[in-house]
Formats: structure tokens, C-alpha cells, sequence
């Protein structure tokens, strides 16, 4: 009896290795990262959950990060937020294929 469940954590670790691996295919790269990542996940709703975890962790990390250096919150916030609006973009394909691939589970 095969096991179906998926994992959060693999799909991640997926999607960041192969983005990675196709850095040099603009599109294709985070599209077929994103469909692997999203089976590997288990479902539509894991798959996206596996590719916006890490932005947002990235992001809260770089706000506690800029806000324990400078000593003031506003600059961490908007080193957070900065960090977070272009992650988002870059993300889009990445999202794309989460959700195909999570379809194909």
C-alpha cells in the first residue's frame, strides 16, 4: 500500500533545489520545480504551502536580522517587506507549478 500523504518539508526542500539546479531557465525552472515540489507535497494546498513558507521565513528572518543591527524596527520592517515583494515575484511560477503539481497527486 503506497503512502500518499506528502510531506510540507520535501516539497520545499524540492522546489529550492531544482530552482537552483535551472536558475539558468528563467520560467521553466521555478515552473517545473513548482510541479515537483507541489506532488511531492501531497495536494494543492501543501504544494502552496511549501512554496510561500520559505518566502515569508526568509522575510521574518531578514526583518529580525536588519532590526538587531540597526536597532530600529522600521528599517527591518521595510528590509522584510523589500525582500518579501521580490521574493513574491519571482515566485509566480514557482506558485504556478505548486498548483499543477499538486493537482497531479
Amino acid at each position: 500500500m503506497a503512502d500518499n500523504e506528502g510531506s510540507i518539508l520535501m516539497g520545499m526542500i524540492w522546489m529550492a533545489v531544482i530552482s537552483l539546479l535551472l536558475f539558468w531557465l528563467p520560467l521553466l525552472g521555478p515552473l517545473l520545480a513548482g510541479i515537483v515540489g507541489g506532488r511531492t507535497a501531497g495536494g494543492v494546498g501543501a504544494g502552496l504551502l511549501a512554496a510561500v513558507l520559505p518566502a515569508l521565513a526568509l522575510s521574518g528572518l531578514l526583518f529580525l536580522m536588519g532590526t538587531a543591527l540597526t536597532g530600529l524596527p522600521v528599517i527591518g520592517l521595510i528590509a522584510g517587506a523589500g525582500v518579501f515583494v521580490l521574493i513574491a515575484f519571482q515566485m509566480v511560477p514557482l506558485l504556478i507549478g505548486a498548483f499543477i503539481g499538486g493537482l497531479l497527486t
